[in-house]
Parts: structure tokens; sequence; C-alpha cells
């Protein structure tokens, strides 16, 4: 497998976590590089649903390294209760299989107190985030006055720095009319996630720069998606981090001549969570796949927005991020439909687009152009080879992926572990 770099070809939720866990039976090393507790993974395994915040998908299979990079922001509490849920679960969490960047930020309870205040102060305008402090916590970083897990790992120093960075928070919140946060109870609940957390604490980029001179095979694990990049995203309506490849190789301090290719994980059909352009949203056919029970968020429980796949949005994803080869997801949800709709181009004004314009109003005005492809109307959870798709599913995957621009790799049909096709 080498070294891959995983990501989202869409707006998140495209089905990673399963592609992830799929892949890390030839991985060595899975690591996270970005993002926060705001993402969600789920893996099904053996029956059992797993729902993975920041420890990377591949602390379910034995033998293989999670390593959380430089480029996640964390909560430390929240953390470590993922590590406790897991080990509830039957699931081992050592030293041996966990490692998290002593560089990584931290969030903490005033960035969440600032993302709610935000976003309901901007009413009918709110970016739709998950009111975790994912945001507030990069502000802080970018302004260089974050702090990071080897702050937390001195509790004298932490405690001095904490002190300061609540007054001046407090200061902020009651501009909102919040009361302030008390910094002794908060600095208490810290120090016991720090001692629960510091056997997993190190600096990972030494690790990852010797794991790679022994050839070993890593897989970075991508969160959100293309379109919730901070740089080329549908912006202001994305996340606070890099999200695309690059974003891998900042994260985690390996150099991109370390890479060996790019896989993109795409839906048979879009999504999206929050607010925002979406072409392709259809009313129908989210009503469809909610009634299936399908499309709630794995972190939120919110109900995603749902539209028909999108190739001008997948193509210039594969741009940005130089994908190679494409895993499809969902193919399933599709099982029962007469025909389906792919949109090829846009029009804005009269013209057509081939790729999708940055300013977020502009893409709001885009007019999905369709082709209409007919459906396969039989049921695919149970297949697990190409040659039995059915003719039209076949068709359907391999022209959605050439009018993407990238080859067809893994068709996924069902969330199981199982319920996976490798080409």
């Amino acid at each position: 497998m080498a070294n891959t770099i995983l990501v989202g070809a869409q707006w998140g939720d495209e089905g990673k976590g399963k592609i992830i866990d799929f892949l890390t039976d030839h991985a060595q090393i899975v690591v996270r590089s970005q993002g926060g507790n705001n993402a969600g993974h789920t893996v099904i395994v053996g029956g059992t649903k797993y729902v993975l915040h920041l420890i990377p998908s591949g602390i379910l299979r034995p033998g293989t390294l999670c390593v959380i990079g430089n480029g996640v922001v964390l909560d430390p509490v929240a953390v470590a209760g993922e590590i406790e849920g897991l080990r509830s679960k039957g699931i081992a969490v050592t030293p041996e299989n966990l490692m998290i960047s002593d560089a990584a930020h931290l969030v903490l309870p005033y960035h969440r107190q600032l993302d709610e205040a935000r976003e309901l102060a901007k009413g009918s305008g709110k970016i739709g985030t998950t009111k975790r402090g994912i945001g507030p916590a990069y502000g802080d970083k970018i302004a260089r006055v974050g702090l990071r897990m080897a702050d937390l790992m001195h509790p004298d120093v932490f405690a001095e720095k904490l002190a300061a960075r609540v007054a001046e928070n407090n200061a902020v919140l009651a501009g909102y009319g919040l009361p302030a946060l008390d910094a002794a109870a908060m600095l208490k609940d810290l120090l016991a996630a720090a001692e629960a957390l510091r056997p997993f604490v190190a600096n990972t980029v030494v690790y990852l720069h010797k794991a790679v001179s022994e050839k070993k095979e890593i897989l970075f694990e991508g969160a959100q998606g293309t379109f919730l990049d901070i740089d080329h995203g549908t912006y202001p309506y994305v996340t606070s981090s890099n999200t695309t490849a690059g974003g891998a190789c900042t994260g985690s301090g390996v150099p991109p001549n370390r890479i060996d290719r790019v896989l993109g994980v795409i839906k048979a059909y879009t999504t999206r969570v929050g607010e925002g352009p979406f072409p392709t949203e259809d009313g129908p056919l989210s009503d469809m796949l909610h009634g299936m029970g399908r499309e709630y968020g794995s972190t939120t429980g919110r109900a995603r927005r749902c539209g028909w796949f999108d190739a001008v949005a997948v193509r210039y994803a594969g741009m940005i991020n130089g994908i190679d080869d494409l895993a499809v997801t969902n193919l399933d949800g599709l099982d029962s439909l007469d025909s389906i709709k792919v949109c090829t181009h846009y029009r804005l004004n009269g013209a057509l687009l081939e790729t999708p314009p940055m300013d977020y109003t502009q893409l709001a005005a885009c007019e999905p152009v369709y082709t209409e492809l007919p459906g396969w109307k039989t049921p695919t959870e149970t297949i697990r080879r190409w040659e039995e798709l059915p003719a039209n599913a076949r068709d359907y995957l391999t022209k959605i992926t050439e009018w993407s621009g990238a080859k067809l790799k893994i068709a996924s049909v069902g969330p199981n572990r199982e319920q996976t096709i490798l080409l």
C-alpha cells in the first residue's frame, strides 16, 4: 500500500472511517493530521458499532499503531473519555498502539463557550459548526496564544498559562453576556486528563520519520472533506483546518516527497452538514435516504442534507489533492431508484462551468446540469465481487469516476468491513 493519504473529496461524511478500517489491514501506522472531535468516523466490526472522534480508526486493528499528529486540536478530557469508551468495548488502547503529538494544540472549555456564543450571535448567518470549540482553538493557534500538549505535561507552567488565558477569555465571554469560567475547576479536570494521557504523549514527528526510513506503510487519515478546507472549501462555510492532502504533510511533519499516493473517498451521491451552498441538493432524495435511517451525523446526530452526485466538485477535489484512486461508498443507498441523476457541469449566468466558482454566492447561484442514468433496482449489500454487481451499477460507478477524473479502486455496499469490493 505504501504511504497513502486518504481524503474526503466532497463535504465530509463520505464514509472515510469504513475505508480507513478496510485499508488498515495492510497499514502498520495510521495518522490523524488535522481537525478535532468535531469529526466522527463510524466503523462497524463484527456487528459492533464504533464511533471514533479523535483516535484514528486503526485502533480497531490489532498490531496497528495510531498517531494523533501535531496538526490536530484536541480536547484532553474528551480524548481521555474516548480511550475509556474503547476500553469498555474490549479494545486495547496502550502506548504501544496510540501516540499523541506533544505539539498538538488544546481545545479548552472557553473555546467551546466562544464557539457557541459566536454561532448564536450570527443568527441566520451562522456557519453551522458543531460548537465543539474547534474554530476558536485554531484561532488561538494562529494568534500564537494557544496551549499545547507539551504545556499540559508541565502542571506548574500550564496552570500559570491557563490562568492568563481564562482571564482574557472571560472578558470576551462577558461581552456575550456569559458568566465567567472558573480557572481552578478547569485546571483540576485538565490535570486529571493530563495524567491519563501522559503515557501516550511524544514527539510524533521523530517517530514518523524513523518509520518512513524503515519503510513502514503509513496511512494518513483525513477528517472532514475537501470542500470544508479552510483555503479551498466553500468559505466561510468551512472548518478551520486544511482537510486536503497538503494538510496531511503539515499536520504530521512527514514531507510531500515521502507520500506515494492519494486515495479520495466519495459517496455515490452527495451530502453536506451545516450551512452553505450545495448545488445538487434534492429534497425527495434527502427524504428517501433519511427514511431509510441513513445520513445522520455520527458526531452530532444532525440530519445531513442530501443531493445527487456532483462530478464538478469531485473533479476539482482531484486537482487540489492529486487524487490517484477513488473509493465510492454508499452505493447500496441508491439500490431502489429507477433512475439516478449525475451533475456533470454547472450553469452560471448562461455559461457552462467545469469547475466550481470560489465565491460562495456564485456557487449558490449555479444550476446543476444533469445526465440521467438508469438505476439497477437490485439489492447490492450482499455482493462482494465486481462482476456480480448489476450491469447498471457497474456502469454508474464507471461513469461517475471517469467524470471525476480518477480511477475506481474500491466500491462499498454497506457499513460493515466485509461489505467492500476491491478492484
